[in-house]
């Protein structure tokens, strides 16, 4: 009967450089120390499947222990007097490994804002913040099938209780479209967000500023000044997003022809938007500071980012414009995706047709939905030139008279 192995006389095991050697282990009969002619040492375990015998290879030595690869060889002599396979376990056990790597939550959401998010939205990084940090942190080493209805139920439920219902509902619309996309793509069976509802209720908005409310805040923007200030007179000339303006870029204007050009990639809608800047929206521009050697970001301070202190500096400017208001007015609560509406509100005031105040504003929906977006091509391209005219001397006359 062979002795059994031992750590020193594994270590001391010397090969054959004609043959390789299967040297076995007296104290567990189908383990083999394998030392190959060239000095390499492995573990490997031999035994036999309905009648037919088998070689196993645990691992390499030294990597691998003589007290590891024992207790390895015991396992899969364990499954085989029990009629599978060693090799074939551990080759469905790699897969499997393999798979939960690849379902990894985290794996599988930075693939969609690769492949889904980035190429059809603008917003992503928030899409992408939604899902990989604050509450979802600690799903992102998770199976992304172990993930329950249940459990996104008392996340959105936390979210609730803290008082941040819309970001709750927001996560909700991240997670819907995450989840589908895992289905569409073969990654899970069925949706756990299938039927589920955002938790809270959202009113849209209908906040329009008054003439009053719009002169006051006009004036603390010209009083803030670059950067943030200018562009909110931007936004009050022009009625466009709030991302659209605060990350425009120089190569996107062209002042001479007084004509803005927002880039495919920018728009929310995905196609590109061309706007007519009124005299007075040129003015603004040109006194604008360029920032940096090469200036690419219009409203910047460092040349490199578009501007971010948005909260502070909006504060600021909401504070700024309350004292200016008279003392039979008050400035309301308002946000500045507010002033859009403010434009159509007040151009439709200026009795500007609404077909034209859509174009202005970019929308695809109203006027220009449906079989409409697909047929009309005509761009009122003159009548939008007259329209933001009109607009920029009624906010220039509203100055004048406040």
């Amino acid at each position: 009967m062979p002795a059994s192995l031992t750590a020193r006389s594994v270590e001391n095991a010397k090969p054959d450089p004609s043959r390789r050697l299967e040297l076995p282990d007296g104290a567990l009969p189908g383990f083999y120390l394998v030392v190959q002619p060239s000095g390499a040492k492995s573990w490997a375990v031999r035994y036999r499947v309905s009648g037919k015998p088998k070689k196993f290879t645990l691992g390499p030595y030294p990597r691998l222990t003589l007290a590891d690869a024992r207790e390895q060889a015991r396992a899969a002599l364990r499954t085989a007097s029990e009629g599978r396979d060693p090799s074939v376990v551990r080759a469905a056990a790699e897969l499997e490994a393999e798979a939960v790597s690849k379902l990894r939550f985290g794996a599988v959401v930075a693939e969609f804002i690769e492949r889904y998010a980035k190429p059809r939205n603008r917003t992503w990084p928030e899409t992408e913040r939604l899902l990989t940090r604050a509450d979802l942190a600690s799903w992102q080493n998770r199976d992304i099938r172990s993930i329950s209805r249940q459990e996104i139920l008392e996340v959105l439920d936390r979210m609730v209780e803290r008082g941040a219902p819309v970001q709750a509902n927001r996560l909700v619309a991240a997670m819907r479209r995450f989840f589908g996309w895992a289905v569409e793509r073969g990654l899970l069976e069925a949706s756990p967000m299938a039927a589920l509802k955002p938790p809270s209720a959202e009113v849209s908005r209908d906040r329009v500023l008054s003439d009053a409310e719009l002169a006051a805040i006009w004036r603390a923007a010209g009083e803030i000044g670059f950067p943030f200030g200018s562009a909110v007179q931007l936004m009050i000339l022009t009625g466009q997003r709030r991302a659209e303006v605060l990350e425009a870029e120089w190569r996107e204007f062209d002042l001479g022809r007084g004509l803005w050009t927002i880039p495919c990639e920018r728009s929310k809608n995905g196609g590109a938007h061309l706007i007519p800047l009124a005299p007075a929206a040129v003015e603004l521009l040109r006194a604008v500071p360029r920032i940096g050697p090469n200036p690419r970001l219009v409203f910047t301070t460092t040349g490199l980012t578009p501007f971010s202190g948005v909260s502070k500096a909006f504060a600021r400017l909401t504070e700024l414009a309350g004292r200016k208001m008279s003392e039979e007015h008050c400035l309301e609560p308002w946000r500045l995706h507010d002033l859009r509406r403010t434009f159509a509100t007040g151009c439709a005031r200026l009795s500007i047709p609404l077909h034209v105040v859509e174009k202005c504003l970019n929308h695809v929906s109203g006027s220009f939905g449906g079989i409409i977006a697909v047929y009309q091509r005509h761009d009122f391209l003159n009548e939008r030139v007259q329209a933001m005219s009109l607009w920029a001397e009624h906010i220039l006359q509203l100055q004048a008279e406040n």
